[in-house]
Formats: structure tokens, C-alpha cells, sequence
């Protein structure tokens, strides 16, 4: 098969309903919940603020948006302070193949680094076993750890 170019620019206020719309169909896709004012939170600040990191649009042949990528900047004493966490990454069925996947993965490392961070982390759902194979093959390493997660916008019943 043959490679073909994948292209990005970066996502602004503007582009806010199209980035909701494409993370609603990779939510579906990668069965995960949906919360619509969570969801709508972090866009905000992601977009309202570049030291929280940026999102990266993807684009088709015709430049028509067709995926994004999340980079949000984290703090870890482990992973020696600032790191860069590919929070979400998504290309719609259309821009799937011809090696796009590697090059989405090669653009948020060059973007990454540019940022001056010394690791790139991401989470990739244990029954995407496609994705988790990409990540592999492009030398991500399974820390052997699960993410858990305490929900500190709902109370929590019999506690406290």
C-alpha cells in the first residue's frame, strides 16, 4: 500500500463544533462515555489556554478536516516534571491506512518536543488491540500499570 501524506493545522475557537462532533464518533468507536459538559469543559480550556497543550486537526486530501489529535501537558516527580500526554487520537474512517497512523504518531512526537518535554505518554483502551499494536510498533512501552480514576465532580454516597 502506499503511503500517503498526512497533513494537520491547529485547532481554534472556530473549529470547536467540528472537534466536538469528531470526538463523539471516536467516543462511540472506542466505547467511551460521552459526557457532553465535561467534554465541553475541557475543549474550552484546552483551546482557551496553549499551556495546557493543543489539538491538531487532521487533514484529508482536499484539507477537510478529518481527525484530531490531543496533546495536553502534564506534571509527574516520575516521568521528571513536565511530560506530554496524547490524550486522544483519532482519524475518521476515510483517513485511516496508508501508513497515517504512524505519521499522526510522528507529528505529535515532533510537537511534543518542541514543547521541551522528555516523555510522551498516552492511554489506549485494553480492547483496542489495533492501537495498542501501532503504539507498540512505533516504541511505546506497556508501563504494566492500570489508570484509575476518582470522579471529584459527583459525591460520593456514605463517604465523608
Amino acid at each position: 500500500m502506499q503511503t500517503t501524506s498526512l497533513d494537520f493545522r491547529l485547532a481554534t475557537r472556530a473549529d470547536e463544533a467540528q472537534l466536538l462532533t469528531l470526538m463523539r464518533a471516536f467516543y462511540v468507536e472506542d466505547q467511551i462515555q460521552f459526557d457532553e459538559a465535561r467534554v465541553q469543559r475541557g475543549v474550552d480550556a484546552l483551546l482557551a489556554d496553549p499551556r495546557n497543550g493543543e489539538v491538531l486537526l487532521w487533514l484529508d486530501a482536499d484539507g477537510a478536516v478529518g481527525g484530531y489529535a490531543v496533546i495536553a501537558i502534564g506534571f509527574s516527580l516520575e516521568q521528571g516534571g513536565h511530560f506530554a500526554l496524547l490524550d486522544e487520537l483519532y482519524l475518521a474512517p476515510g483517513l485511516r491506512g496508508g501508513g497515517r497512523g504512524k505519521q499522526a504518531l510522528a507529528i505529535v512526537e515532533q510537537r511534543a518536543r518542541g514543547r521541551g518535554v522528555a516523555r510522551l505518554r498516552l492511554e489506549v483502551n485494553r480492547h483496542n488491540a489495533l492501537a495498542r499494536r501501532l503504539y507498540e510498533a512505533t516504541g511505546y512501552i506497556d508501563d504494566t500499570r492500570d489508570l484509575m480514576t476518582l470522579p471529584l465532580d459527583h459525591p460520593r454516597d456514605g463517604l465523608l
